[in-house]
């Protein structure tokens, strides 16, 4: 399973905002350091040209879902052959991979800690075990925390958790108590909480 193992915390001040839970804390509270990494760091006032922004637009949304560029690369170029608006789809594939829906649904803290929770198995998806972390799940799915794992510390850590942790999504129906949950259907653009401009993205890899 490839995925990205540097230091988030250091992205996270790269790109100006909490990327996880880790970073939140991080970059909050009297000695935060909310800015650029580096020795520079705090001088930098450089305006960044188009392709920059674009660029960081990009590295922030990959970032934010834990992919490698090949992956991320991969979900555009299938998004941009499909009827509809590129950028639109482009989230909607991201936010139904499997480790997005179960941190989305509070069964871990961090889609870190739901990939290997996912990867270890603990996970069954329409009474089926699924471990892969970027299976893409459809309208109806039903996603069940295996009954062995169900005393987990770290699923019950998710489910307590504050801004990382459980929210309500429309397109989503979780049974907190039972450990499961339903993935009801594709999010629209507004029902998807991310600070992205996808736009910037398209433009990007359009050129």
């Amino acid at each position: 399973m490839a995925r990205y193992r540097g230091p988030v915390v250091k992205l996270s001040r790269r790109e100006g905002e909490a990327l996880s839970p880790k970073a939140e804390k991080a970059l909050s509270g009297e000695n935060s350091r909310n800015f650029p990494p580096g020795q520079h760091g705090k001088n930098r006032r450089s305006r960044p040209s188009e392709y920059g922004r674009q660029l960081r637009e990009k590295q922030k949304c990959k970032r934010i879902y834990g992919l490698l560029e090949k992956q991320f690369r991969n979900y555009f170029e299938k998004s941009s052959r499909e009827k509809g608006i590129t950028g639109d789809l482009l989230l909607q594939k991201l936010e139904s991979r499997l480790d997005n829906v179960v941190f989305r649904m509070g069964f871990a803290p961090s889609r870190p800690a739901a990939r290997q929770l996912i990867v270890h198995g603990h996970f069954h998806i329409n009474g089926k075990k699924v471990d892969i972390p970027s299976y893409l799940l459809s309208d109806g799915d039903r996603i069940q925390v295996k009954e062995k794992s169900k005393k987990l510390d770290i699923i019950h850590l998710g489910l307590r958790g504050g801004k990382y942790g459980v929210s309500e999504y429309s397109w989503l129906d979780v049974d907190k108590a039972g450990l499961e949950g339903t993935y009801l259907h594709s999010p629209v653009r507004e029902e998807i909480p991310v600070n992205v401009n996808e736009n910037l993205i398209v433009e990007l890899y359009s050129k």
